[in-house]
This record gives C-alpha cells, structure tokens and sequence, in this order.
C-alpha cells in the first residue's frame, strides 16, 4: 500500500476544506479529515461538537463512518487537518482504535495544520496504535 506525496495532498486538501464545515464553538478546534476506500472513493468529516462533550465525534470518525454507512469496510490512507497553523492534529486514542477496525496496519495516515499542508507528517496506523484491542 504504497500512497505518492500526490495522494497525500489530495487527501490534505480535501481534509482542509472540510474543517471549514467543523461546528466547533465550545472548543474552538476546527478539524477535518478525508480518507480513501480501496476502490478510490473518497470521503471527508469533520469534528461535531456539543455541549456535553461526550456526545462529540472527531473529524476522523465522522469521514470513517459515512464511509462505513455507505456500504465501504475497506479504507486505505486517511489524511487529518486543523486550522490551528500550530499543530499537527494528531487521532486520539478513540479515533486510532476506529482506524485500527477498517485500515490495515500499514495505512498512511497524514497529519498537517490547514496553512503548512507541504509539511505533513505520516505513520501509519499501527504505529499510532500499536497493540490496539483485538478479539
């Protein structure tokens, strides 16, 4: 699974213009993320936010969910931005434990704040989640 610089800033992009739609008043944070399907479908999230901040949902599983709801259980590269030109939005464990259910081991994930696309950083997914819970 080999994705080209290309990809990753398709993906980036895609990701950046979906933080756009992020609803995000409690936190300020605005994240999107994009991500690709084996068959080349690409899909985009943003972060949801509420008031109980346990009933938020990341940029990430937001984009793998509509992908899942829409009948694709195979993803291959996801991308994640934010509009912090600050930092570099990593998943949290939630997310990574989502990504580690539908991406293989080896998928790129690519990191980036919306203003420095160009200098995203990559890991895949098992080195974001190594030992992730399997049954």
């Amino acid at each position: 699974m080999n994705h080209s610089k290309e990809t990753a800033i398709r993906l980036l992009e895609a990701a950046a213009e979906a933080s756009r739609n992020a609803h995000a008043p409690y936190s300020k944070f605005h994240v999107g993320a994009a991500l690709l399907t084996e068959d080349g479908t690409l899909f985009t999230g943003c972060n949801v936010e509420n008031i109980s901040y346990g009933l938020s949902n990341c940029a990430e599983r937001t984009a793998i969910f509509k992908a899942v709801s829409e009948g694709h259980r195979r993803l291959t590269a996801i991308a994640i931005t934010c509009a912090d030109e600050k930092v570099f939005p990593y998943p949290c464990g939630a997310c990574r434990q989502v990504m580690s259910e539908f991406f293989p081991p080896e998928a790129p994930v690519f990191v980036a704040p919306n203003t420095r696309l160009d200098e995203y950083q990559s890991f895949t997914v098992s080195e974001l989640l190594p030992k992730g819970f399997v049954f």
